[in-house]
């Protein structure tokens, strides 16, 4: 695996049967780690079509993890989502983060772990292109959408630096 994709499912705090099919890794609202349908591995070809499809022009070599919830979130008005991202998600999925990178030997920098959104911004003739996942976390809602990257990324290392 060379990259990780960081997301949010756009849907309640919980997984869907569609989640689990296009993650590898939840994390839900109350910070549990749910496995997805198909391993990491399944994504390091994707021709046969038995893989986790996350990432519109990004799913080969990827691994895809999820914090469940943001449905209805429209961007800049946090309150429009029932379901906002939790302190305990967050931390964990920093967490999580750490220990994919470690497992699967993968440097926590921009261009081997991004949100949806700036794979979308540096890939910009795929469908991930206008994707908005992840810009805003509502415990660290002084973070801005093109800081979000870094923010995620910083914490995730801090997280590897004491696995």
């Amino acid at each position: 695996m060379k990259k990780i994709i960081l997301h949010w499912t756009a849907g309640t705090n919980q997984p869907c049967s569609t989640d689990y099919e296009h993650y590898h890794y939840l994390v839900t609202g109350d910070g549990l780690l749910i496995e997805g349908k198909y391993k990491p591995e399944d994504n390091e070809n994707c021709s046969d079509g038995v893989y986790a499809q996350h990432t519109g022009g990004g799913n080969t070599g990827s691994v895809g993890i999820a914090m469940c919830g943001m449905a209805n979130y429209t961007t800049g008005k946090p309150n429009t989502t029932k379901y906002p991202l939790t302190a305990v998600q967050c931390e964990r999925f920093f967490k999580l983060i750490a220990e994919v990178a470690k497992k699967y030997d993968i440097a926590i920098t921009p261009a081997t772990v991004m949100t949806h959104y700036e794979f979308g911004q540096k890939n910009p003739k795929t469908t991930s292109y206008g994707k908005i996942d992840i810009t805003y976390l509502h415990p660290y809602s002084d973070v801005t959408a093109n800081n979000m990257g870094d923010f995620i990324r910083g914490k995730a290392n801090w997280y590897l630096s004491n696995l």
